[in-house]
Formats: C-alpha cells, sequence, structure tokens
C-alpha cells in the first residue's frame, strides 16, 4: 500500500511537470509581406463591421500584450467622416499602405495623410477624420487598457 502511494505521488508530480512544460508559448507577432498586400483579411480573427453609413471596415488584430494595454494589427476602412469632439481616447500610431486620410484638429490645422506616411495620434486629440478609404498598420496604447 505504501509503494501504491509513493507511486501515486509520483505519477501526479509527473503529471504537475508535463503540464507546466506545455505552457503556452510566446512568439513574435509578424505581418508577411503577402499579408501586407491584402491576405491578413482573410485570417479568422478578421472582424468586419458594416456601420450605418454603409462603409464596412476590416480589422485584424496581430498582438494584444497582456496586460491589455498595447495592440497592433491591420484596419482597412472605405470612406468616412467623422468629427471627435471628445478626446480620441487611445494614443495610435498608423501607417498607410493605401489611400489615405485628412486629420482636422480642434484648432483649424489641417495634416493629410497619404500612403506610405505615418502619424501618431494623441489620446487628447479631438478633430475631424476624412477620408476615401484607406488600409493601414496600426499600434496602440491605452494606459488603462480601456481603448483596446
Amino acid at each position: 500500500m505504501k509503494n501504491l502511494l509513493i507511486l501515486t505521488i509520483m505519477l501526479a508530480a509527473a503529471t504537475v511537470a508535463i503540464s507546466a512544460h506545455h505552457e503556452t508559448v510566446v512568439t513574435p507577432a509578424k505581418i508577411g509581406k503577402d499579408e501586407v498586400a491584402g491576405a491578413i483579411f482573410e485570417r479568422q480573427n478578421m472582424i468586419e463591421t458594416k456601420h450605418d453609413s454603409g462603409n464596412v471596415t476590416l480589422d485584424v488584430t496581430t498582438l494584444l500584450s497582456s496586460d491589455k494595454k498595447f495592440a497592433s494589427g491591420m484596419y482597412r476602412s472605405g470612406k468616412s467622416y467623422f468629427e471627435s469632439t471628445d478626446p480620441y481616447g487611445v494614443d495610435e500610431f498608423m501607417y498607410f499602405l493605401e489611400g489615405g486620410v485628412k486629420l482636422t484638429s480642434a484648432d483649424g490645422s489641417v495634416q493629410t495623410i497619404n500612403a506610405g506616411e505615418a502619424v501618431t495620434i494623441p489620446k487628447e486629440w479631438t478633430g475631424i477624420w476624412d477620408t476615401d478609404g484607406y488600409t493601414k498598420i496600426w499600434v496602440i496604447y491605452s494606459e488603462d487598457g480601456s481603448g483596446l
């Protein structure tokens, strides 16, 4: 009986050791050339949203940090226009692959960002977002994780 108890304890310990060895492996989040060209929007985790305006957006998150404060991915949008009177809410870096956007800040200053250019919008930004459509790679930071 004592040997059976020892064997049971050893098997339990081995099971715990094996389970610990099979923890999730953490790897970098890559967007390959074919995905940059549009194949990323065929991923299982792609979210398609149809807006009341008729605009359709496609969004793929490639990384969400373990603390949920940092995320990256790729996004495609058709023609859209919105005025943000409330702060943007997150710090976002965007690199435009196709199309572009015209940003009119609350003070009236205008910036146009075209394909091949990047912009970083601070969480406090307010203004007008106007586009005929675009595809971008995005990186977002939200201190409290609420904007992700």
